[in-house]
């Protein structure tokens, strides 16, 4: 029997850590098989969710190589990479991945892309990075930047057509899947309007000067997900999120382009096409929610004809207890539901 999504469904395959409030049972059975990544001590912030199975490979690890690591087993907390600078802190990160991965001791670390990724302790200051395919055995946040580009056609459904890629069938992560027209990942010290560039060129043949003229930034996203095969290596790694969201309205005779390999081919999709796409569970997870953010914004999905339509809203704006630079975003919105939408319908605009 094919697959068949609701829009509420898509949110909570990609913002799939439970909510407390809403599934306390789910909530309290996840929370109780992870460790809390502090900074300095129990009351500092929290910088990521640890698997309990990973926290004992970490133990593992030779202590000159990680630096000392403290377990407190009744506040189900962990405190580790505390040297005295961020180079410092950066190399002994460095280093335990480098063990695990030539260990053999995550399968995900095959997947090694020589990318670091910020870990924040506060809103703006980086205390170390990481390698980009090891965050989930931290369960630290993720940063990225997603981009919609779509070409006017009043022929079409709801007057667009948008720019589908899809995953090279060699790619690590979710092969053959479809995904947004342009998407990557935020190294350390990146800006993210830079980062989209890079990638649009560098994934979609879009040229700097198209990208400067006609891409804008729309917004932010944040959710919790929750790896699954697909995603390759171990499976229910936490992936905390913070995703960059642009728009781009190309003209008709602009095409996308496969060019580093990430990608197989574009298609030119009506938003019907893209819909029925999205029910069968054919997008890349996260990727299908920046779809549902575009849709949201641009007044294909609306609190009239969607039931949801509060749920899926909060879900795009989940509240993260990490810090970073998506804390200065979410202050900007107020949590209501009413709120939100008031902040989608200026996004829009």
């Amino acid at each position: 029997m094919e697959k068949t999504m609701s829009y509420l469904d898509i949110m909570k395959e990609a913002d799939a850590f439970p909510y407390e409030e809403r599934e306390p049972a789910a909530y309290h059975a996840l929370t109780m098989t992870l460790y809390k990544l502090v900074w300095k001590d129990n009351n500092g912030p929290v910088l990521g969710y640890m698997l309990a199975s990973t926290v004992n490979r970490l133990l593992e690890v030779p202590e000159a190589l990680r630096g000392p690591v403290t377990i407190d087993e009744s506040a189900q907390t962990v405190r580790a990479f505390e040297q005295a600078t961020e180079p410092e802190r950066t190399a002994a990160v460095e280093a335990v991945m480098r063990y695990w991965r030539d260990t053999q001791t995550f399968d995900v670390l095959r997947g090694w892309r020589d990318e670091k990724w910020p870990v924040y302790g506060g809103d703006r200051e980086v205390i170390y990075g990481v390698e980009r395919s090891g965050t989930g055995m931290l369960g630290v946040m993720r940063y990225g930047v997603h981009m919609t580009g779509y070409v006017r056609d009043e022929t079409a459904p709801h007057g667009m057509r948008i720019w589908v890629p899809r995953r090279a069938p060699t790619k690590s992560t979710y092969p053959g899947m479809l995904d947004n027209t342009v998407a990557g990942g935020l190294m350390t010290g990146e800006d993210p309007f830079e980062c989209i560039v890079r990638e649009a060129d560098e994934e979609a043949s879009l040229s700097e000067r198209v990208m400067r003229e006609r891409a804008r930034f729309v917004g932010m996203v944040t959710y919790i997900y929750i790896t699954d095969e697909r995603a390759g290596g171990e499976t229910g790694q936490i992936y905390p999120e913070t995703q960059w969201v642009y728009d781009i309205e190309l003209p008709a005779d602009e095409r996308p382009t496969p060019k580093d390999g990430e990608v197989a081919e574009f298609y030119l999709w009506t938003v019907d096409e893209v819909r029925d796409e999205l029910a069968k569970g054919n997008y890349k997870p996260n990727c299908a929610l920046i779809v549902v953010d575009f849709f949201i914004r641009h007044g294909i999905i609306t609190a009239e004809n969607e039931p949801d339509y509060a749920e899926i809203l909060q879900r795009l704006h989940r509240r993260l207890p990490f810090p970073g630079p998506h804390q200065a975003y979410a202050a900007s919105l107020n949590a209501p539901a009413a709120a939100l939408a008031d902040a989608a319908a200026t996004l829009a605009s």
